[in-house]
């Protein structure tokens, strides 16, 4: 019975918001008996305390990462980590965009070399867009030209939106090998063989695959797009952490991120004017009914209706205000013959109704409306009427699309309305596994530096409260009702301060004495009676 009512006290308890815990007690024993409990649980909470201070052992350090620029250990056609903290090799657009502004034309936006705002890797640099809104152009050449031919293409690099991103791409272009090609004058519309990586704009995220392939029919470049991945990409964007983007091209027309024939509609094609587009017509064998009567109406009076007791028929509804006078600046010429305004007749308030009384209307029901044919399939229905299809002049079958336009540069061209976008490790090679490599230590040293620096489980059960306040719920039934329940029944009931901590013997004995007498003291048996 005392564990069941000890019990209902830890529940009460946990009711109260937690407000009563550990401050539950037996109000039978004497009040010097609750202060030496209450003053040894003070007593051994400091030494446990204390305890907990001497013995808990202090929290590991965090690991630390030691960062080194990778290097490229086998074939590559380009490698930029940054880590010499200067942009040789690369060429910033002098150039301006055609067809638009002059003050937004030009590509003025801002690159710098510098470390991640929030770092785990201290020494490891990066390319940084840090303009809003402007235009953005930067370029380098590869070792050598890239040609499709026998050999796979890998392209790699690493992106960090650090602040987020609003609207904006952090796609890379693959510059077509042409004669004319001059970094300084790099824009939108200079040739390239491959655009790669990510791009989001409201909710719209993409990562984008595009080449550029010639058509020979027409000797006219035409873009084709991989379709949009199935995957949930929203993350990439908002975590704030570094994410490798790697997009593999095989010869045998393969391809990894880590479409088709297309007929036309002739122009020249039109609708002949006798096409029957009606999938239904109406019957042209039906015979309207002989008793179809067309002129009935669709409402009669109620002919079981009876005018209510009481209906004042020579009482009008509304009678002339008998209170209104005529305006002073009336004119009878100009404003016609004065008449006083209409009130409700005060007379009809208590009758059911004034005025000639009329049968209420109700649904006529011999009602059929006019008479129409009903509705058949139409012998003669083609469907809906399109342009024929005709084979398509420019149709190619192109049984070798990874055979593409040789590339000789590398370039970033962007657009973004927000700022700090990191870039780093780019990597252009035809070994998958140099390329591994390099991935590996580039981009897995900051895996590996982000992954010692995460939070620990209680902040990341707070962070995650924050976000979802029910879970705070949670955490109290899991972890405060144990708690409750242990103080309930260890620090509640006749506890002895003896059995707390190391006392005097000779107090305990005294204590003990005096508590033991107190109780028989008030016995019913020994209480003496009370004087009125």
């Amino acid at each position: 019975m005392e564990l069941k009512m000890r019990l209902c006290v830890a529940l009460l308890s946990l009711s109260l918001c937690l407000g009563l815990m550990g401050h539950v007690r037996a109000q039978e024993e004497a009040d010097d008996m609750e202060m030496d409990v209450e003053d040894a649980i003070d007593d051994m909470q400091e030494e446990d305390v204390e305890e907990e201070e001497q013995q808990a052992p202090t929290s590991p350090p965090v690991p630390t990462v030691t960062y080194k620029a990778p290097e490229p250990m086998g074939e590559h056609y380009f490698a930029e980590s940054f880590d010499k903290e200067t942009l040789h090799g690369w060429v910033l657009s002098q150039a301006k965009k055609d067809e638009i502004d002059e003050e937004i034309a030009k590509y003025d936006g801002k690159w710098e070399v510098e470390e991640m705002k929030d770092t785990k890797l201290p020494g490891d640099k990066g390319l940084v867009l840090k303009s809003k809104a402007k235009h953005h152009a930067i370029s380098a050449l590869l070792l050598r030209p890239f040609t499709f031919d026998t050999k796979p293409l890998i392209v790699q690099y690493e992106v960090n939106f650090q602040t987020g991103i609003d609207c904006g791409g952090a796609y890379v272009k693959l510059l077509s090998q042409t004669p004319d090609l001059d970094l300084e004058e790099f824009v939108d519309k200079t040739p390239y063989t491959i655009m790669y990586g990510p791009d989001k704009c409201g909710e719209d995220y993409k990562l984008h695959f595009i080449f550029r392939h010639k058509n020979p029919k027409t000797g006219e470049f035409e873009e084709k797009h991989a379709k949009k991945p199935d995957a949930d990409l929203r993350s990439y964007y908002t975590d704030k952490k570094t994410h490798l983007y790697t997009l593999v091209l095989n010869p045998d027309n393969s391809f990894e991120i880590l479409i088709d024939q297309t007929v036309i509609e002739d122009p020249d094609d039109h609708k002949p004017e006798d096409w029957d587009e009606r999938p239904k017509i109406q019957d042209p064998d039906a015979v309207k009914p002989a008793d179809w009567d067309e002129d009935a109406p669709a409402k009669i009076p109620d002919e079981d209706a009876v005018k209510p007791d009481g209906w004042l028929d020579d009482e009008p509804e509304y009678i002339s205000d008998p209170d209104a006078l005529k305006p002073e600046d009336w004119d009878e010429d100009m404003d016609g013959e004065w008449e006083a305004p209409q009130i409700p007749n005060p007379v009809c308030e208590t009758a059911p109704g004034c005025g000639p009384w009329e049968r209420p209307m109700i649904d006529n029901p011999n009602y059929k409306g006019k008479w129409k044919s009903p509705m058949i399939d139409n012998p003669n229905y083609q469907g809906v009427w399109k342009p024929r299809k005709i084979p398509n002049p420019d149709f190619f079958e192109d049984l070798h699309p990874f055979r593409m336009a040789p590339i000789s540069a590398v370039g970033l061209e962007l657009w973004s309305m927000s700022s700090d976008i990191f870039f780093d490790n780019f990597f252009i090679t035809s070994d998958r596994n140099v390329a591994e490599r390099w991935a590996a230590d580039g981009w897995g040293l900051k895996k590996a530096a982000e992954g010692a620096a995460e939070p620990s489980l209680v902040n990341q059960m707070i962070t995650a409260a924050e976000e979802r306040p029910w879970l705070w719920i949670v955490y109290v039934l899991t972890v405060a009702l144990p708690l409750v329940l242990i103080i309930v029944f260890c620090c509640t009931g006749k506890v002895s301060v003896c059995h707390l901590k190391k006392p005097d013997l000779n107090v305990c004995t005294r204590r003990q004495t005096r508590h033991k007498d107190d109780i028989l003291r008030r016995s019913p048996r020994n209480r003496k009676p009370r004087k009125d």
